[in-house]
């Protein structure tokens, strides 16, 4: 696929319509460009995984899922999509997005006000931290932790304790984005899915606006999803091989994107 650049007046319609986002000041910026992936290879996912957090890390796939009695934290093999080693979350815990750093994986719960703190090396449960809000999506910078909500609004937190330390409003064409979901650091930006959208936003960390527009939608067309909550969700970066892998909710398959 080639890149696709809309004119000003339909992209902001469609933000509006698709993103969920609110008003704030139209006379700002214009908005960012839509662009189309170029696949690069694919790989076989787990089609009943409810994905709500993705990373990659020492050569594997950490993912995070969803749903009551089915959310858990697994480690998988990319080639072959075969889960390794898995630890699930018990009732009334609703699985959220994962992180690593400092040898520990993060993953948020939904409503539950808990985040669970699991040993990297064998994911066996060491901690939990509690969260004052609903958890979405988060993400490592090497030092902080950045999470998301759903709403316009990004997180920064201390890991030790969860504490905020600052925040962060994602704005583009004078528009606040609402529904910000999994998170994920790619060369310096900070991606992240937004629900229930098709697109991700690739947004510079130290403004809030967006850069551009990633449209995935279209690599698992709605037409072949048997569920109308398989959206796009999911986004890690392999940092030594360059490579951004991306999914969705229930998708059978892992998109490798250029």
């Amino acid at each position: 696929m080639t890149m696709l650049l809309v004119s000003l007046g339909v992209l902001s319609a469609a933000l509006v319509s698709a993103c969920g986002d609110t008003p704030a000041d139209p006379d700002i910026a214009a908005p960012a460009p839509v662009v189309a992936p170029t696949v690069h290879a694919t790989y076989p996912h787990d089609s009943t995984a409810f994905t709500q957090g993705l990373v990659w890390d020492a050569g594997v796939l950490l993912e995070g899922t969803g749903i009551v009695g089915r959310s858990e934290l697994r480690e998988s093999n990319l080639a072959s999509g075969e889960v390794a080693r898995r630890t699930p979350l018990p009732p009334p815990h609703f699985g959220e997005g994962i992180a690593v750093q400092g040898g520990l994986v993060y993953q948020l719960t939904w409503r539950t006000g808990q985040v669970f703190v699991y040993d990297r090396a064998t994911l066996a449960l060491r901690d939990s931290l509690p969260l004052d809000r609903e958890g979405w999506g988060i993400t490592s910078d090497g030092t902080a932790l950045w999470t998301s909500d759903g709403s316009d609004v990004l997180r920064i937190r201390d890991p030790a304790t969860f504490a905020v330390r600052r925040t962060l409003t994602v704005v583009d064409g004078g528009r606040r984005i609402t529904g910000l979901n999994e998170l994920e650091w790619v060369r310096g930006e900070l991606w992240a899915n937004v629900y229930p959208s098709e697109r991700i936003a690739r947004i510079d960390p130290a403004s809030g606006l967006v850069i551009a527009w990633i449209d995935i939608g279209p690599l698992y067309p709605r037409a072949r999803r048997s569920d109308g909550e398989a959206v796009p969700n999911g986004i890690a970066w392999d940092r030594v091989g360059d490579r951004v892998f991306v999914t969705g909710k229930l998708w059978p398959v892992l998109f490798e994107i250029r």
